[in-house]
């Protein structure tokens, strides 16, 4: 019997952004459109966000599509995101996942939502700590869930990057 596997390369790059430095990271695939499934888009000094490791290459050229969106994005153009991703996470946060990427520019929802969503209601901490483990930072809107009450809440990337984004976006916030 022979196991086939694929072997993938960890290709990565930056951009500038009215945030700072974003670090894209991706793997090289033969099956994704432009050659790179995007695997990890992290902000600076973002809490658990992506590192560049021994082994990885650099390849600005591959990320032209996300880079490319991210720029209409940044412009201020609603289009939202068509990018092949990776999606490594547990079913629960898959849903959760799911539940983000619905989420129209330019809107809000709160967790206990996204919770009813992902079809366990009564899960929202549960909820909190999956979005928090999201890897795909504005490509995958958690910017867009806020607390109950309307107030802004956690965000991996931090509070002013939160509201930059949602002020970006058109949404008024009471922080």
């Amino acid at each position: 019997m022979t196991l086939s596997t694929t072997v993938y390369t960890t290709v990565y790059t930056t951009v500038d952004s009215p945030l700072g430095q974003l670090l894209l990271v991706g793997e090289e695939s033969a099956t994704a459109p432009g050659g790179i499934a995007l695997a990890s888009l992290s902000l600076p000094g973002q809490k658990g966000g992506a590192q560049v490791q021994d082994g990885w290459q650099r390849d600005d050229a591959a990320f032209a599509e996300p880079v490319a969106q991210l720029e209409k994005y940044f412009a201020g153009e609603p289009a939202g995101f068509a990018l092949e991703t990776t999606v490594r996470g547990t079913d629960f946060q898959r849903r959760v996942w799911a539940a983000l990427e619905a989420i129209p520019y330019g809107t809000v929802t709160t967790y206990r939502q996204i919770a009813e969503q992902a079809g366990s209601p009564a899960a929202v901490r549960a909820v909190g700590a999956a979005i928090g483990a999201n890897p795909l930072l504005i490509v995958r809107p958690c910017h867009r869930v806020i607390g109950a009450n309307g107030s802004l809440t956690g965000y991996a990337g931090g509070l002013p990057a939160k509201q930059h984004l949602l002020a970006l976006e058109g949404v008024r916030t009471a922080a």
